[in-house]
């Protein structure tokens, strides 16, 4: 007949019962254990935060960092000031590039080795540049969260001037993806105060449609700036400015860049347009920042 088995076994190692010196000693170690793994972590990440913050080679280069209290979008912003290395043109004071970052991104997304040593290329003729702060997604423009495009013109822009001591006379307008919209959407606005005007890869869509979400607040708010439906009205608002655009092969705004590019030219603007190998993505704009500060310093020249 089956029945228990009436031979007495041992307990295994799970099964001892520890005294309670032996269970305080194996639970210091895990502490210890713990406290270690923690200590290793941090020390990875200040590691990789000194990495980021510290690998860009300035080539020189001051960098001046400040805040805006905008009255206009009711934020301290954080601004970048770069003045390149060395002086400038004897007598004359540095140009201002103004630089607006894309989406998701902020005042030091493009603070890379590349665009600092393209800056140092240029040696005498570099500007200085101011990397605004322009929120998460702002798109550049007046709208109900702010009036971002007033701010960049009337807080940013002073500003720079007065801190980086550059020429108000002289002064251009960029921007990466929503940066490059927001250029010529605020150049178009007070075109007397710009030399030159570019967009990288700029967030241009024919319709409101098309739009992606949060870009603009509605059909009306896209409708006030609709920078290709100007550029295709009766007259340019560009006149007489040093126009770039340049898109990759594989950018979803490659289409509507084109399409201004098209209407500026058939206004007779002189704009120079480039369509690159790449995708919507930092490795095609960082690789050709030679030619960008290239085109804006021959830009400013001739101011």
């Amino acid at each position: 007949m089956n029945g228990p088995d009436p031979t007495p076994r041992r307990p295994g190692p799970r099964g001892r019962r520890l005294s309670p010196s032996a269970r305080r000693s194996r639970l210091r170690r895990r502490r210890l254990f713990a406290l270690t793994a923690v200590a290793a972590t941090v020390v990875i990440v200040a590691a990789l935060a000194f990495t980021l913050l510290a690998g860009a080679n300035t080539h020189g280069a001051l960098v001046v960092r400040y805040a805006i209290d905008s009255r206009l979008v009711h934020h301290s912003l954080p601004q970048v000031g770069v003045i390149p290395p060395g002086h400038g043109p004897a007598g004359r004071k540095r140009p201002l590039l103004v630089f607006l970052h894309g989406k998701g991104e902020e005042e030091e997304s493009n603070l890379n080795s590349q665009m600092y040593a393209a800056l140092a290329r240029l040696g005498q003729r570099a500007p200085d540049v101011v990397f605004p702060n322009g929120g998460e997604d702002s798109y550049w423009h007046n709208r109900a969260s702010g009036d971002w495009g007033s701010y960049v013109i009337d807080e940013v822009i002073p500003q720079a001037l007065r801190r980086l001591n550059a020429d108000p006379r002289r002064v251009a307008i960029a921007g990466i993806s929503m940066g490059g919209f927001g250029a010529y959407d605020i150049a178009r606005r007070r075109p007397s105060r710009f030399c030159a005007v570019g967009g990288h890869s700029a967030a241009l869509w024919a319709t409101g449609g098309e739009t992606a979400p949060g870009a603009f607040d509605d059909a009306e708010d896209f409708a006030r700036h609709d920078v290709i439906a100007e550029a295709e009205a009766a007259q340019s608002p560009y006149a007489g400015k040093a126009l770039w655009l340049d898109v990759g092969t594989d950018d979803p705004f490659r289409t509507a860049d084109t399409r201004l590019a098209h209407a500026l030219r058939e206004k007779g603007e002189t704009v120079s347009f480039h369509v690159w190998p790449g995708a919507h993505e930092g490795s095609y704009w960082r690789s050709h920042w030679n030619e960008y500060l290239r085109f804006y310093a021959a830009a400013l020249e001739r101011c």
